[in-house]
């Protein structure tokens, strides 16, 4: 199939489900024969569109019927947290990543996160609920994206609507599952998804172009659902409680011989992104107009000054590829503090979002590194769940990580094998769990920050990276409040909140 015709099937897909869900709430009673039903939907008709307009809430622009949560996307909203962006204070005007500087979370700050993932999430609900035959391989798919995603709802707001979601006009005000329970039923929709790959018939449809993310490869999906369940586990083994859970867990998976995500294993979409509106890649669109050339947004967002001087301090060389050269001229990089205002002394050309990350809107979209993958695998053979060399892990995780960027193998390892404390992995001898998350934070920045802040947020790693200068207090948020939407919408179910438990109101796997 044509790219063009890709790029009509996804937008066609989003119009069905929307008239689909739309239909479903309002019309009960009377269904009008001219709007499609469950009945009349194949899976096909929406797996891509699903893939392309979750993944604009992971990393970019979000999808354009919420016009007003644009910006609503977790990789923002992270990289502000974790000092990566900042605003260019000699290009933009004071208000500009205001709330983010100042930790301003309300429940209207990035309320696009819950309320466009809990939307779009029910195609994958209706994908995997399909009777029709011949389609385990697309359940399985629906199943593996929804965990991802309602991981992600978990990590950044804790109980959330599970059981009793997606049930569209049947219940409009679902009850509010327990974070825990939740993690825990994940597991088991990845092991069923595994089952459905590992079991489908003869005559299974395979998704091929249909899947714009893994093209079909149910091999590769496998790899994702396992290095999901491991990063569902790393991520609840903090909690003392859990302790067997995790260990009894741990070694079914090692025993199962389950593969995971390794080198070369990133796991992109593109189904046909070009310089088009409407069509562009939802992070590249951020940062570039349809004649993909800059826009205010490159120019408003500033490096910060202090992940450009660590980079620089360690010689890493991938600093050259999240972030551009400034205007001062090639090889000059620098940043402002967060919470910088314009004055003399802050005046000077910076550095912004660099080629590395940035290259035009037909770029593929990146959902999950093999770097990534690599450092859970790390952390959980240094923490003792799995067998392997947790240094191996690492330093492959270093490597494509600057190939990823653009850099060499070659690169990649003159650099860990500086004897530098959370570079080289002897020189971080008694800090290896820093280690890794710090790299952790490096591979991800630009690419999907609220993984990182995720990550600081349950180990405190890495420590060395400090708040904005307008912070109101002595930490960094620990999680979202509930939307506006869903005070107002779901009363009666969703949980109380101050806005001060954004700061000490402890996602559960969080010791």
């Amino acid at each position: 199939m044509k790219m063009k015709n890709m790029k009509t099937k996804i937008l066609s897909g989003l119009l069905l489900l929307t008239l689909l869900y739309s239909c479903d709430e309002y019309l009960d009673v009377n269904e009008d024969p001219n709007n499609p039903s469950s009945e009349n939907v194949n899976p096909e008709n929406v797996l891509a569109a699903t893939q392309v307009y979750t993944y604009s809430v992971l990393a970019g622009s979000s999808v354009p019927d919420f016009p007003t949560r644009t910006q609503d996307n977790m990789n923002q909203l992270g990289n502000l947290m974790m000092n990566n962006w900042t605003r260019d204070v000699g290009a933009s005007n004071s208000s500009y990543y205001f709330n983010e500087h100042t930790y301003n979370v309300t429940s209207d700050f990035y309320a696009g996160i819950f309320e466009i993932l809990s939307l779009r999430t029910s195609n994958f609900t209706f994908i995997q609920n399909t009777t029709k035959p011949g389609y385990d391989h697309y359940k399985a798919i629906a199943k593996i994206l929804k965990s991802f995603y309602f991981q992600y709802l978990v990590d950044l707001y804790g109980d959330i609507p599970y059981t009793e979601a997606h049930k569209r006009g049947l219940n409009l005000t679902p009850k509010y599952d327990d974070a825990l329970t939740i993690y825990r039923d994940l597991i088991v929709q990845l092991d069923q998804a595994i089952d459905l790959i590992d079991n489908a018939p003869a005559g299974t449809i395979n998704p091929g172009e249909n899947d714009v993310m893994l093209h079909g490869d149910m091999a590769m999906w496998k790899k994702f659902a396992n290095t999901l369940k491991l990063r569902i586990l790393i991520r609840e083994s903090g909690r003392a409680a859990s302790s067997s859970y995790i260990a009894a867990q741990m070694t079914a998976l090692q025993n199962s011989g389950a593969e995971f995500l390794g080198p070369t294993d990133n796991v992109k979409i593109n189904p046909g992104f070009s310089a088009s509106v409407n069509q562009q890649n939802s992070f590249a669109s951020m940062f570039l107009n349809t004649n993909d050339e800059v826009k205010n947004n490159w120019s408003s967002t500033a490096a910060t000054k202090y992940t450009v001087n660590y980079l620089s301090s360690t010689n890493d060389n991938r600093l050259t590829r999240i972030y551009s050269a400034t205007s001062a001229g090639p090889g000059t990089y620098n940043g402002h503090q967060q919470g910088d205002v314009l004055n003399t002394s802050t005046n000077y050309p910076v550095s912004h979002v660099g080629p590395g990350l940035l290259q035009n809107s037909a770029q593929d979209g990146i959902v999950f590194t093999a770097a990534e993958s690599l450092l859970l695998q790390a952390e959980a053979v240094q923490r003792g769940y799995l067998t392997g060399s947790a240094q191996s892990l690492y330093e492959s995780a270093i490597t494509e990580s600057f190939k990823l960027l653009g850099l060499t193998s070659a690169d990649a390892s003159t650099y860990y094998s500086q004897s530098i404390n959370l570079v080289g992995w002897t020189a971080s001898a008694g800090h290896e769990i820093e280690a890794i998350i710090n790299q952790k934070w490096i591979a991800l920045n630009g690419i999907n920050g609220g993984e990182t802040w995720i990550e600081n947020t349950r180990t405190g790693f890495p420590a060395h990276v400090p708040l904005s200068t307008v912070a109101p207090g002595p930490s960094r948020p620990i999680r979202l409040l509930y939307p506006s939407s869903e005070i107002s919408g779901n009363t009666a179910n969703v949980p109380h909140q101050e806005e001060s438990e954004a700061f000490t109101s402890k996602i559960f796997w969080k010791p």
